[in-house]
């Protein structure tokens, strides 16, 4: 398992994708996966960095593990944990935009959420001990690299 903990800054949103690259590179995942996670990574962290403490600034946790079957053979699961303090906050408890409507009638906001889970294989969160706890997993086929 890999961590990073940092101030929960849009500034620091470079040194998340780094570490996120790293991690995703390290276990051999095709880039075109790594792009999509990364856009999934960016509405989180940028949530928890915009809302979790405002006015304030706190930290940050990521997590990357991967676990594979037995032996560690492809496919492996990539699971990426979002922890901080912040106000409680749920964004899977929003319900869905709808996709269908007009530019000019979708109601601003939720589309960066709807595109997470659309785009990772599963996502959930819970709020334990005073934290959020966001976690997003996604299947990194190394084989298609």
């Amino acid at each position: 398992m890999k961590e990073l903990t940092i101030d929960a800054t849009r500034e620091n949103l470079s040194a998340v994708f780094t570490f996120l690259q790293d991690a995703l590179t390290e276990c051999g995942a095709p880039k075109k996966l790594i792009r999509q996670i990364k856009l999934c990574v960016e509405e989180i962290y940028i949530n928890i960095a915009s809302y979790a403490y405002s006015p304030d600034v706190g930290t940050a946790r990521i997590l990357f593990d991967t676990s594979g079957i037995v032996g560690g053979e492809p496919p492996l699961r990539a699971v990426i944990t979002f922890i901080d303090s912040g106000k409680p906050y749920d964004p899977l408890a929003k319900e869905d935009p709808d996709i269908g409507l007009d530019l000019d009638d979708t109601p601003i906001g939720g589309l960066g959420i709807f595109i997470v889970k659309e785009t990772m294989d599963d996502v959930g969160y819970e709020r334990k001990d005073g934290h959020n706890i966001f976690r997003m997993e996604k299947t990194v086929d190394v084989q298609a690299s």
